[in-house]
Formats: C-alpha cells, structure tokens, sequence
C-alpha cells in the first residue's frame, strides 16, 4: 500500500470552494484541541459550538452531526501519524524505526481521548473507526517491514508476526497513557527491543527473513 493510499484511507477528499474547505479545516483545528483529552460523550454540541465560538448549526453544516465532527477531527489528526510513519525513506531503517515508535507514542501522549477511541473502535462495531485503525496499522506494519527487510511484499507468517507487535503495542501504549509513570524514551526503547524479539522469532520460522543486525543477539 503506498503512503498516498494511506493516507487516503483515514483523510477522505472533501469537495467545496476554497473558503469552505478553509473553514471546515478551521473547525477541526478547533477540534482537535478540544478533543484532544476529552472524550466524545463529555461534551454536547453546545459545549463545542461555545467553545469553537461558532453557532451550532454551522457544525452541523459541514459534518452532519457530532459523530461525524468527532470522527472528522479523528481522521484528521491521524493523517498526520500516518503519513510521518510513511516518510523518511532516507533515514537509516533502524533510525527510522525509533522515529516511528517515538512518534507514535507522542500521538497517544497528547491524543488521548483520540488515541482511545481508535484502538478501541468506538462503540460496539463501528467501521468507520475500525477503518481508522486499520490505516495506522498498516502504515506501522509497512515501516517495520521495509525497515527489517527492505521490502512491503511479506510472507503471511512475517505478516501476522508483526501484526501482533503492533497490536501489542497498542495496549502497552493504552496502559502507559493512563499511567504514565514511565519517560517516552524509555518506553520508546522498550518497545524497539520486543520488536528485536519479533524479529528473531520470525526468522526462527521462516528463515527466508533474517532478522537485522541491530535485532540480533551478540554471539
């Protein structure tokens, strides 16, 4: 999948003139302010039209209702993660990698309320956050695997190999941002050494897929 496809997958294209474009922006900036530790049930659209200092029915014109606001706002902020995981092609793979992590615990730290609705697909089933999710895990996924292996194109082992770090990753991050007591490096560190693991445990069975220098145990 490549980073336009991404991206695309968790920032649908919007139509509308320069200026409503503009303003629909605006009010996600707004958004993802208020948002960003407050989760979706504690504030009425009275609450974020006197904070957006908007009327209500504005919100209501460009995004329907306040799920589609919310999930708007969401998509939005998540863009950025994924498309920052699908760049820096030009750092070393292992350099990238810690970038990767880094900044992806830096979107839950700071997108928490966010961070919770993706990882947790929103009330019962709903698609369109699982959608959502889906795109961060598949931009993770493809950094790994061009980092370790230089190549998107994965055996379905390697795959759901690396598929269950990142969801691994996912509650680790989950647990970390409602106790915090431990620094991002740390935990940045701590992540990258269990994706070392993986990477071992892949090779073991599909030795097609070496682990990298970096992930391997001293002889």
């Amino acid at each position: 999948m490549k980073s336009s496809q991404q991206r695309g997958a968790v920032r649908p294209q919007v139509r509308g003139t320069d200026r409503s474009l503009a303003r629909r922006a605006e009010l996600i900036a707004i958004g993802r302010k208020l948002f960003a530790d407050t989760s979706y049930d504690t504030l009425s659209m009275d609450d974020i039209a006197r904070h957006a200092q908007v009327a209500k029915g504005l919100i209501y014109y460009y995004f329907k209702s306040k799920r589609g606001y919310y999930l708007a706002i969401v998509e939005d902020s998540v863009a950025d993660l994924v498309t920052s995981a699908a760049t820096g092609l030009d750092l070393p793979p292992v350099e990238r990698v810690h970038r990767t992590i880094d900044r992806y615990l830096h979107y839950a730290e700071h997108n928490q309320a966010a961070y919770r609705t993706i990882v947790s697909g929103g009330v019962g089933f709903d698609a369109q956050v699982h959608a959502i999710r889906d795109g961060v895990r598949e931009a993770i996924l493809t950094t790994i695997a061009e980092g370790a292996y230089g190549r998107r194109d994965i055996a379905p082992l390697v795959r759901t190999g690396l598929l269950g770090w990142v969801c691994g990753v996912e509650g680790v991050t989950l647990d970390w941002i409602d106790r915090p007591v431990v620094s991002r490096d740390t935990m940045c560190d701590l992540l990258a050494k269990t994706l070392g693991g993986t990477l071992r445990a892949i090779e073991e069975l599909e030795p097609a897929y070496t682990a990298p220098p970096p992930a391997r145990r001293p002889t």
